[in-house]
C-alpha cells in the first residue's frame, strides 16, 4: 500500500481530434494517511483487501493501449484507491451497492467484514474526493463534445476468477471479457465493435458479472453524444491473482484495447 501525498487523479492528454476517453478508476492502491487513519484493517489485513478490490495493472494497460493507437485517445485515470472513495458508485441511495457497504465510501470489504467504524465522515470524503473527481470527469467529457462533438468513455476494469463474497450478481457467466452497457449510452455498434476487437481471448459476454458503465451525472440518461462502454477483463487472462505481476497476456489485451480506440475513431 502507498499512502504518499499527490492528487486524486490524472487527465493524460490525447490528440486534439480523438473522442475517446479511456477512464481507469480502479487500478491504484494509494491510500492517503488521513484516510488510512479511519480504517479498521491493520496493514496486513489491507494489503489483502487491496490485493482483491485493486484492478492491478489495468492503469500499464491503458497507457499501452494509448500508446499503440494510430490516433492517441485522452486517459483519466484514478490516483488513490477505490478504498478512499469509489468514483464509479451512485453517491446516494440509487447506489445498489450500499446493501453491501460498497458504495461511493465503503463501510465494508470484498468478505463484508467491517473496513470503517459506523461513525465514519463518508460525507468529507466525497467532498475532498468523490466530487472534485466526479467534476474533473465531467470536464473531460465535455471537452471531448466541444473539440469532436462527440465523447467516448470506455472503462478500463479487471474482474476475479472466482466470485468473492460482496458480489450481487455471482452465479451468471465470468467470461473472459465481460462488456458492461448502458441501455441509454451504450449503441449496438460499439459493444459490436468491442466484441470483435476483443475476440481472441476466449469469449465476450455481457454485463455479467458486472453490468453498466460510466457517464457522468451531467450526460446520464440525456445526452446521446456521450457513448460509453466498460471492458472487464477476468484476471487469470493477464496476471496472477490476487494481486500478483501481470503476466504475458497483458500486451494482447492492450492491442485489443488499441484496435477497439481505433475503430471507434474512424466510425
Amino acid at each position: 500500500m502507498d499512502t504518499v501525498a499527490q492528487p486524486s487523479f490524472r487527465l493524460l492528454p490525447g490528440s486534439p481530434e480523438s473522442p475517446v476517453l479511456l477512464h481507469v478508476p480502479h487500478g491504484s492502491r494509494t491510500i492517503p494517511e488521513e484516510v488510512r487513519g479511519g480504517i479498521l484493517l491493520d496493514d496486513g489485513a489491507l494489503e489483502r483487501e487491496l490485493d482483491h478490490i485493486t484492478d492491478s495493472h489495468t492503469a500499464g494497460l491503458a497507457a499501452r493501449a494509448a500508446a499503440a493507437c494510430a490516433v492517441r485517445p485522452w486517459s483519466h485515470v484514478n490516483a488513490l484507491s477505490r478504498l478512499v472513495v469509489d468514483p464509479e458508485r451512485f453517491p446516494d441511495d440509487r447506489e445498489e451497492m450500499r446493501a453491501v457497504g460498497m458504495g461511493a465510501v465503503y463501510t465494508h470489504t470484498t468478505h463484508r467484514e467491517r473496513l470503517r467504524g459506523p461513525d465514519a465522515d463518508e460525507r468529507a470524503l466525497l467532498e475532498r474526493y468523490f466530487h472534485p473527481y466526479a467534476r474533473a470527469l465531467t470536464e473531460a467529457v465535455d471537452a471531448r463534445i466541444a473539440a469532436t462533438g462527440r465523447a467516448v468513455v470506455i472503462d478500463v476494469h479487471s474482474y476475479p476468477t472466482a466470485p468473492l463474497p460482496y458480489e450481487l450478481h455471482a452465479t451468471g457467466p465470468r467470461p473472459p471479457v465481460c462488456l458492461g452497457t448502458d441501455p441509454f449510452h451504450t449503441p449496438p455498434e460499439l459493444r459490436s465493435l468491442a466484441e470483435t476487437a476483443f475476440a481472441g481471448f476466449g469469449g465476450t459476454g455481457v454485463d455479467s458479472p458486472f453490468a453498466g458503465t460510466y457517464v457522468p451525472l451531467k450526460h446520464y440518461g440525456t445526452d446521446r453524444r456521450v457513448t460509453a462502454l466498460m471492458i472487464e477483463i477476468r484476471r487469470d487472462t493477464y496476471m496472477s491473482e490476487p494481486g500478483g505481476p501481470a503476466g504475458a497476456g497483458l500486451d494482447a489485451l492492450a492491442g485489443a484495447l488499441a484496435r477497439l480506440v481505433d475503430a471507434v475513431q474512424r466510425t
